[in-house]
């Protein structure tokens, strides 16, 4: 169990919070994260991409040429993939690219990731996450903070927070709801709340 210092806005220690090794300590598995993102991204995936066929292309009911005496191959309609402007063979169609992964394997890819932050020295515990709305403000304290890209993590999501955040690129703010293991690792830092530390056990499969 490793303890860690409770943070205040101004990167001041305002007390100390032991971080459970069953979440915090695991052993960084590469190919649990590459799992983990791969099944994100593939849930993220839209699937629309269509290319239309000789059925679905229009125009085709005459025959573009005659059969014989023209030298050319027999054809019996413009809409055909062989001609110029016809419909397409094979060609991508609407589908769910999503499928499912075990509730352990997600789990243990958070264990990972939160791991990997904190060997790393980049997961810092603040009292708490509280803002006027204003995204000025918001940028201008993580900033003092030494921030440039990071997730926040909060138990409840605050609203005038959320507010704050929303239009800042390179931050992601929610609640432990929206804990991802793509974002942690995009985000090159986490900061959580004091009061997010046990819902995040609880995410990750772990009773404190």
């Amino acid at each position: 169990m490793a303890t860690v210092a409770v943070l205040n806005w101004d990167k001041k220690k305002v007390g100390e919070l032991d971080l459970p090794a069953a979440v915090f300590e695991q052993p960084v598995k590469k190919e649990l994260l590459h799992t983990v993102v791969r099944w994100q991204l593939a849930c993220r995936r839209q699937g629309t991409a269509m290319t239309k066929t000789k059925g679905l292309v229009s125009g085709g009911g005459k025959k573009p040429f005659k059969q014989k005496g023209t030298g050319n191959a027999r054809q019996g309609s413009s809409r055909s993939p062989l001609m110029p402007g016809g419909g397409t063979m094979f060609g991508p169609q609407p589908r769910d690219y999503s499928y499912s992964l075990p509730k352990k394997v997600r789990q243990a890819g958070l264990r990972a990731a939160l791991s990997y932050l904190q060997a790393e020295g980049r997961l810092f515990v603040v009292e708490d996450m509280t803002a006027e709305g204003k995204t000025s403000e918001l940028a201008k304290r993580l900033k003092g903070f030494g921030l440039t890209k990071a997730v926040l993590i909060d138990g409840e999501a605050n609203e005038s927070f959320t507010r704050a955040s929303r239009n800042m690129p390179k931050f992601r703010y929610y609640s432990v709801d929206g804990l991802n293991v793509y974002d942690l690792l995009k985000y090159d830092n986490a900061v959580i709340t004091r009061g997010s530390v046990e819902r995040i056990l609880s995410r990750c499969g772990v009773e404190k």
